[in-house]
Formats: structure tokens, C-alpha cells, sequence
């Protein structure tokens, strides 16, 4: 036979679309070639696949050797299509049956020895070949991670190309892979119990992690801003499989650091440094991949000291905090990557970052201050829900017994669940992503609170948009309440959360 079919699959953002792999043999001078949208390493696979097969004892034809990626106008990149196409060779020069192929997808790149390495981008291909009904065969150090997908997809690993060629040839099966089930939990986050003092501030964190809202603390140096933000994953929801699917597709197509399923159903905590460019934060490269936005998809993105980001690259927050997705464009390619996280960002309060401070240390002039706070726009800041002063503590309260310690996450985290699930039962979704159409019905107001709301925005002169924020944030704070109805005093507090908002004097 001259002609072999074989079945892959590629990777365009989070997704793994279908690649027909065919092999064709035919006469002339002895030579290969690669046609379909190849990148520079799939163009290499000719050299890494006539050296694997070499080394693996079997025949390279003599004879031209042509190789189609379909579809033809699919960039295909990496060395994933190195195993299928060496399969396809030998099923085409007749050293492999290749009635055995149809039911079977192939991922993987080559050694020059024949083993198998390992490919980023696994879950989204073992999610895809579940759908279409095919078995999947890939780099033994692939498998974990393609299991994920459930018992309904049949993973067989392999070490070498000749161990694929075994089974397909019936010789030799690949074991089905079975891995332990990895159960992941939230305590492995640091405990809320740590933090001393600053009760506003984890109530704001409470809220936060009930309704999916974004947080701004603001404070002088040392008062526990990260240390707060570092517990936020600790008193989240834990995800669902689907949610854990979804975030670990990303992590799986990112290439950024080795994928580790053990905390595969762990919510992310990304904090990028800032001095982190554009592309470090919201994806990009000559061949998409996602960026610190999509990698806390579902978690949470914690930016210290937001004013020294560049202004430039905190205005490409804006798009992901409204639509909770980042679109990427290149001349060749284009990419879409989910980007709903939690933002939780931290500031001085003015450049030497004592302003306020009892201590009456800061010589900062206003017009410095206003300069400092101007780095972050009022677009941005009107996007974050909350802005909440975290205050230096008395050093008497930093050396607190023991037993003066705060509630611990786990207590915490009971409240925010059952809120959540309040949310879900009413709207389907948490409190921070209604549109809206959803905030006026589930956000209704007395005659008492429309007076409040009125007021606060002629003194406060709040946006449409911060309106709406202050009302998703007070119907979460009547969640943890497990109150039906919207009070004036659930209003009050989330209007005293907008701290930025307030014109001086106020």
C-alpha cells in the first residue's frame, strides 16, 4: 500500500482541531517533504522521524515520501506530529497494518533513538479524540495528564515507537492506563488564621471570595497586603471538574512549566511580577500562547504594587475583567483564551508609601500623590469593586498570643460556599459576573436604599459601571447574610468599600 491515513491533532489557543496525517510513497529520486502549513519544527520532524526509524531497525523507503497535514490552511507547529507520521510511513511501505490505525488517535514527538518524548497541550487533544470515540496513544510521561479526561477515553502510553508499532501490528498490547485518583484540597493554601488584625480587610476579602469580586487594599508597607491575597484561594469554592478541565487546559497548552496533575483541581494564584511585559500578562508570541491573565482562569491574579506596572500594560486588563475572555491577533494567527479570574491588587498609598500614617513620616506633597495614584487609570479603577485601606497595626497586636488569632480559612470558607450557592440557585452564576439586566432583578432596592444609592452617587460622582459594582457587592454581602432582600445596611457597606471613589472632603 502507498497511501496511509492516520489521525492527530493540532493545537489553535485551548483548543486541539482535527489533522488528518497522510502518507504518501511514490517513485523518483529518494526524498521527503511536508506540506500543510508546517512550522520550522514540523518541517525538522523529516530528520528526527528517518533517525527514529533507523535506529528502530526498521526500513526507510527508497523513494519519494510525501507527507500531507489536512487541513492544508491549519498552522501546525511543535513536534507532536512526529509519531503519526512515522507510523504512516511505515503503513504506507507496508511494515504496519493499517486497518488498526482507524480507531486510534497518535500524539507525540521522537527521539533519534525512538523513544517517545513528551508534547504540551494534552488535555485539550484527549478531550477532543473522547468526543470523536478514538483511543489515544502518546508519550508515556503524557499520560497522567490525558487521563484526566475520565474513564471513558482509552490513554495508551507508550516509551518507544516500537512498542506502538507492537500493538498495532497485535503482537504486543499497550496497557490501558489507570492512574490513582489525586484528590486535591483547598487547605494546601496558606491559612487566613495567620493574619493578625485587619478585620475590614478580610471581611472585604470575605465578600470578595463569595461573589467572584475584584479587591484593591491600600496601604503603607508591611501591613499584610500580600499576605492577605495569598489567602484568598483558601476560602474559594473548590472548583468543579469541569472548572478544573477548563484551567488545566490551559496550564496543559501554556509550555511555561511542567504540568503536574496532582494539583490539577488547585485554583491558580498567578502573581506576575511588575515589571512583567504586555505579552507576560495577557498572552501573544508569533504563535499565541496564553498569559498570566488566562493562567489564573478561575483563580486569582494578585498585582503588588500595581502603580509601578507599566500604565500601558494594566489598560489590557480592561477587556478580560468585562468579558472574562482575551482575543489575540497576529498577522498568521489568531487565538482566543478564557481570562475569568479574580483580581487582587495592592498599593502604597502614596510613593514613599507612608501617607496617613501616625507615625507622620511621609513628606509626599499632593501634588506627588496625586502623580502616584494617577499611574492606574480611572477606567481600571472604576473596573475593581473594592478599594479597602489596610492600616498599620500597633505592635501590641502584632504580638498577640496565640489564641488571639483570627477565624481560620476552613470557617471562613463555609460561609462563602453557602453564599455562593445561593448565587448559583438564583442567577447561575456568582454575584461578580451578573450583566446588567441580572443586577436590576436580583439587586432590587427599597424606597431607603434608592435614597442611599442616589446620594452616594452625587457625592461620590460614580460611573454607571460603579453603581452597578456597588450593587453586586452589597447583593453578596446580603448573600453571606442569608438575607432575601437588599437592606440599606448591606448598601451602606458596599458604598464604604469604594474608597478611591471619594472626591476630598468626603
Amino acid at each position: 500500500m502507498s497511501l496511509c491515513v492516520l489521525y492527530s491533532r493540532a493545537r489553535e489557543g485551548i483548543s486541539a482541531p482535527a489533522v488528518t496525517v497522510e502518507v504518501h510513497l511514490s517513485g523518483g529520486l529518494p526524498a521527503m517533504s511536508i506540506v500543510g502549513l508546517p512550522e520550522l519544527a514540523v518541517r525538522e520532524s523529516k530528520d528526527r522521524v528517518r533517525g527514529a526509524l533507523l535506529n528502530g531497525h526498521f526500513e526507510f523507503p527508497a523513494g519519494r515520501v510525501t507527507v500531507n497535514l489536512a487541513p492544508a490552511d491549519l498552522p501546525k507547529e511543535g513536534g507532536r506530529f512526529d509519531l503519526p507520521i512515522a507510523l504512516g510511513i511505515l503503513g504506507a511501505s507496508g511494515q504496519l497494518r493499517t486497518e488498526a490505525l482507524e480507531g486510534h488517535e497518535l500524539i507525540g514527538e521522537l527521539a533519534l533513538s525512538g523513544a517517545l518524548r513528551p508534547v504540551t497541550g494534552v488535555l485539550p487533544a484527549a478531550l477532543a479524540a473522547r468526543a470523536a470515540g478514538r483511543a489515544l496513544i502518546l508519550p508515556e510521561a503524557n499520560a497522567d495528564e490525558a487521563a484526566l479526561v475520565g474513564a471513558d477515553l482509552v490513554v495508551l502510553p507508550a516509551r518507544h515507537l516500537f512498542e506502538v508499532c507492537e500493538h498495532l501490528n497485535g503482537r504486543a498490547a499497550l496497557p490501558r492506563h489507570r492512574p490513582e485518583p489525586v484528590a486535591s484540597s483547598p487547605g494546601e493554601a496558606p491559612d487566613l488564621a495567620d493574619v493578625r488584625g485587619q478585620p475590614q480587610a478580610k471581611r472585604a476579602l470575605e465578600i470578595a471570595a463569595a461573589g467572584g469580586h475584584s479587591l484593591l487594599f491600600i496601604g503603607p508597607p508591611g501591613t499584610g497586603k500580600s499576605m492577605l491575597a495569598s489567602r484568598l484561594p483558601g476560602i474559594l469554592p473548590a472548583m468543579t471538574e469541569a472548572e478544573a478541565l477548563e484551567s488545566a487546559a490551559i496550564r496543559s497548552v501554556s509550555g511555561r512549566e511542567p504540568f503536574d496533575p496532582r494539583r490539577w483541581r488547585v485554583r491558580p494564584f498567578r502573581a506576575p511580577h511588575h515589571t512583567a511585559s504586555g505579552v507576560a500578562l495577557v498572552g501573544g508570541g508569533t504563535s499565541p500562547r496564553p498569559g498570566e491573565v488566562s493562567l489564573a482562569h478561575l483563580g486569582v491574579l494578585f498585582l503588588d504594587e500595581l502603580p509601578e506596572f507599566d500604565r500601558r500594560v494594566l489598560e489590557v486588563l480592561r477587556e478580560p475583567l468585562e468579558s472574562g475572555r482575551i482575543h489575540i491577533s497576529r498577522a498568521a494567527h489568531q487565538a482566543e483564551f478564557p481570562a475569568r479570574f479574580q483580581l487582587v491588587a495592592a498599593m502604597n498609598p502614596c510613593p514613599c508609601g507612608y501617607l496617613g500614617d501616625d507615625s507622620g513620616r511621609c513628606r509626599c506633597s499632593a501634588e506627588q500623590v496625586a502623580r502616584y495614584r494617577a499611574r492606574v487609570s480611572g477606567p481600571l479603577l472604576d473596573r475593581i469593586d473594592m478599594h479597602v485601606e489596610v492600616p498599620r497595626l500597633p505592635t501590641a497586636q502584632l504580638g498577640a498570643p496565640d489564641g488571639a488569632a483570627g477565624e481560620t480559612s476552613a470557617a471562613v470558607r463555609a460561609r462563602v460556599v453557602a453564599a455562593r450557592a445561593r448565587q448559583l440557585a438564583r442567577g447561575g452564576k456568582a454575584n461578580g459576573d451578573l450583566g446588567p439586566p441580572e443586577v436590576e432583578r436580583f439587586c432590587r432596592l427599597d424606597e431607603e436604599g434608592r435614597r442611599l444609592i442616589r446620594r452616594a452617587a452625587d457625592r461620590l460622582g460614580l460611573s454607571a459601571r460603579a453603581y452597578h459594582r456597588i450593587l453586586k457587592v452589597a447583593r453578596t454581602i446580603a448573600d453571606l447574610a442569608a438575607s432575601e432582600s437588599l437592606a440599606a445596611a448591606h448598601l451602606s457597606e458596599a458604598i464604604g468599600y469604594r474608597r478611591l471613589d471619594r472626591r476630598p472632603g468626603h
